[in-house]
């Protein structure tokens, strides 16, 4: 047995992993900036981490049935465009149109499964089909949240900052849901075991829709929350989320196969990420070399991660 394998379970290793990372991040932003540890510090850190989280939870969904989608980042700013203008200045027609918007990507999961289309093709094919309805709705920044929503993203509950209260409500909801429940076993399963799930008398069909649709609501709700914080929209403002979606369900433990992911792991990547943003601000580093190094950041944790793999295929 390897020496990692002897300092603990390498299961447990695994499951703790997304928590280390976030703790360290964490860390090295407190001994950098100590003001940072302060309930207004942590507020500024974490606060574009709620639609982050939200956004990445949408992509894990996805990935539940062995799926990628590259059309979140398009999605949540076409969200976001409807929330700062329709649900703003009519708020029956934003109702609706956001509905639609979650039946629209319940219809793209259909189709991918029903036509036996690579998802990766499909969802790069909408990302552009959501941006261009996003310029349309909103050629320019601009549009305005709503009071009720600003004044529910500014909360300050006592003692806890907003985002790390939004942050477990999240992903307890959601771990409750999709790995405690009956038909979160399901869904899980049409990733690990499609055929067994279809021998056992569901359907496929039934649980992409299910889980597309479920992906559609969490970037509705990413697209509310971004427009919460930054008061306006523009048509551009997520697109970075499809790229940072991913890492955040890789980075929690989640895999790209087997319907393995991790609700909480996946809100704790999501954390991570904002934190890295941060922490590379405070070290002066070049903008243009910030994505580089969020990527080698994530690319890190992926080798431990494999280190530890491989210490739980040796352990006996």
């Amino acid at each position: 047995m390897s020496a990692l394998a002897r300092l603990a379970p390498p299961r447990l290793l695994r499951a703790l992993l997304p928590a280390v990372s976030l703790a360290a991040i964490l860390a090295a932003i407190f001994w950098l900036q100590p003001r940072t540890a302060s309930y207004f510090g942590l507020n500024l850190l974490l606060n574009l981490s709620i639609p982050i989280a939200l956004a990445t939870i949408a992509q894990m969904f996805i990935l539940c049935v062995n799926d990628l989608d590259l059309s979140i980042g398009g999605y949540v700013s076409l969200t976001a465009c409807i929330t700062a203008t329709w649900l703003n200045d009519t708020p029956a027609l934003g109702v609706l149109a956001l509905l639609l918007c979650v039946v629209a990507y319940a219809a793209m999961g259909a189709l991918i499964h029903l036509r036996q289309l690579p998802s990766i093709v499909v969802t790069l094919g909408m990302s552009f089909v959501w941006l261009g309805l996003a310029v349309l709705l909103l050629p320019t920044p601009g549009g305005q949240a709503p009071d009720w929503l600003r004044a529910l993203m500014t909360l300050k509950p006592p003692y806890v900052p907003f985002p790390i209260v939004a942050a477990v409500v999240f992903a307890l909801v959601v771990h409750v849901g999709l790995m405690r429940s009956a038909y979160g076993v399901v869904l899980r399963g049409a990733g690990g075991n499609p055929r067994a799930v279809e021998r056992a008398g569901w359907s496929l069909l039934h649980v992409k829709l299910t889980l597309y649709a479920l992906a559609g609501l969490f970037g509705v709700l990413a697209g509310m929350a971004l427009v919460g914080l930054t008061t306006s929209a523009d048509a551009n403002i997520a697109l970075r989320y499809t790229l940072l979606s991913i890492a955040g369900v890789i980075l929690g433990g989640g895999e790209f196969v087997g319907g393995r992911v991790s609700p909480i792991g996946a809100v704790m990547g999501a954390m991570t990420l904002t934190l890295a943003g941060s922490f590379l601000s405070f070290l002066r580093l070049n903008p243009d070399w910030q994505i580089g190094a969020q990527g080698a950041i994530l690319i890190l944790v992926l080798a431990l991660r494999a280190l530890i793999n491989r210490a739980e295929r040796r352990a006996p």
